[in-house]
């Protein structure tokens, strides 16, 4: 294109000095295939060229050709310009499409926002309204008709449906209301009956873990039915291995199925060894017998320390006064819906239980019981309601809770209350009051029992 223009501007040149001259364009190859483009003009004063003559044509050439080159590179940096204008245009016109594209999205938005903003309105407005009638419907007084209902039906109209019998819209109802005492509502035996009585029946163990390792055939399992403080709650499970030479691990279960999954929330470590199987969980306290001691101690659940701590008088300890199972299952102690509580034996009381009713706080004993059965004859004991109880066998699948010790009475019997030992080997009985359950340990296997309370029978011996 460069040397067309160049050819132009050389023909447009020649023109404006001599119109009368011809000029004629030839195109060729040269010997290497490369193309030629040459021209020829006549001169105006000679017919024929000479060596000398040549110089003033070929400057003048010269000037018109340096003339063109400068034409030709005016018009090139035109057309760099032109182009370096387009991209620019082009560079112009995204951003303006973009800006569009995004103020598009900013409208929508705002007409959400706004559709929104009416929908939050209509639900408050409705809800002032549902709030306003619940106002008015609390605030309206109730009819009620004690005796005939004869003055409410005076200043009643006479178009008022209710007192039309033959109008199908509504009729107005009357009731008599006759306060009945609870205990006559639920019988005594029955399984809602909530009051404290004498124990009915025992129901099928129902399991509910199982321990995995040798430390786990005996133990202590329990739920706090009265449990203090914040991080623990009657859901809370704890459980203790009592086979070991230091038992003092207490493992911490969320609830009953963090248990059967076999992973604590929390280990707590006590500051004396415990004996046996006989501790229990009273209003945020772990009560246990130290080892090898008549010693009990309250380990306080919640600062988990050591709260308070004392000998309990002339207590046989390390296998004196077992159950017949033995395990050093001298001292036994439990709670119920009367307080604390403490199984053992003396040796002044020859072997036979003696019950002491404890201070939660102290330890001290408030008062004692004897019984007439002697300890190392029955295989475990709970007490329910103030009263003794006692269970015959700890390997018989089938055995019987043989005797009940009444301290409201002072008195004891003989009983006969089927009680299943479905693992055969019962080494921990113990009962939770807010449940209304036992909590045993058998075999390995953790159990539960519902148990059906009644009213107490006068007999005794």
């Amino acid at each position: 294109m460069w040397l067309q223009v160049s050819l132009l501007c050389l023909s447009c040149l020649t023109q404006a000095q001599q119109a009368e001259d011809r000029a004629s364009l030839r195109r060729s190859n040269d010997h290497t295939g490369r193309c030629h483009y040459s021209f020829t003009v006549p001169s105006p004063e000679e017919s024929s060229c000479s060596g000398g003559s040549m110089k003033p044509e070929m400057d003048g050439v010269s000037s018109r050709l340096t003339l063109l080159e400068a034409l030709v590179s005016r018009l090139l940096a035109g057309e760099d310009g032109g182009a370096g204008t387009g991209e620019r245009a082009n560079g112009e016109e995204g951003v303006r499409e973009a800006y569009s594209q995004v103020t598009r999205e900013r409208n929508q938005l705002q007409q959400d926002k706004e559709r929104l903003s009416r929908q939050v309105q209509e639900l408050q407005r409705r809800l002032a309204e549902l709030s306003q009638e619940a106002e008015t419907l609390s605030q309206r007084p109730c009819q009620q008709t004690h005796t005939s209902g004869a003055k409410q039906r005076e200043n009643r109209p006479a178009s008022d449906p209710a007192y039309d019998l033959g109008n199908g819209a509504y009729q107005e109802m009357k009731a008599e209301v006759t306060e009945v005492p609870a205990s006559q509502l639920i019988p005594e035996g029955s399984p809602n009956f909530t009051g404290c009585g004498e124990l009915q029946s025992v129901g099928d163990p129902v399991l509910h873990k199982k321990a995995d390792s040798i430390t786990g055939k005996y133990g202590v399992w329990l739920q706090d039915p009265e449990p203090q403080g914040p991080n623990y709650n009657n859901k809370t499970v704890w459980r203790i291995d009592t086979v070991g030479k230091d038992v003092r691990q207490i493992f911490a279960y969320e609830d009953m199925d963090q248990l059967s999954q076999g992973f604590p929330m929390k280990v707590l470590v006590l500051p004396e060894p415990m004996e046996s199987t006989g501790a229990t969980m009273y209003r945020g306290s772990l009560y246990y017998q130290r080892k090898r001691s008549r010693s009990l101690i309250r380990y306080d659940l919640t600062s988990e320390r050591l709260a308070s701590r004392l000998e309990l008088p002339h207590a046989g300890f390390h296998g004196q006064h077992p159950y017949s199972w033995g395990g050093y299952t001298d001292i036994d102690l439990a709670a119920d819906e009367q307080g604390l509580w403490a199984i053992y034996s003396t040796n002044k009381a020859k072997g036979a239980i003696v019950i002491s009713k404890l201070d939660p706080e102290s330890l001290e004993v408030k008062r004692s019981w004897e019984t007439n059965i002697r300890k190392n004859t029955v295989a475990n004991a709970f007490i329910v309601c103030g009263r003794l109880y006692t269970v015959g066998s700890y390997t018989a699948p089938n055995t019987t809770i043989n005797y009940v010790f009444d301290t409201a009475t002072g008195m004891g019997r003989a009983v006969s209350v089927p009680f299943k030992n479905k693992y055969r080997y019962n080494s921990m009985v113990d009962y939770n009051h807010a449940q209304r359950k036992l909590f045993a340990w058998d075999n390995f296997h953790m159990v539960t029992y519902d148990i059906r309370l009644g009213k107490a029978s006068n007999s005794s011996s």
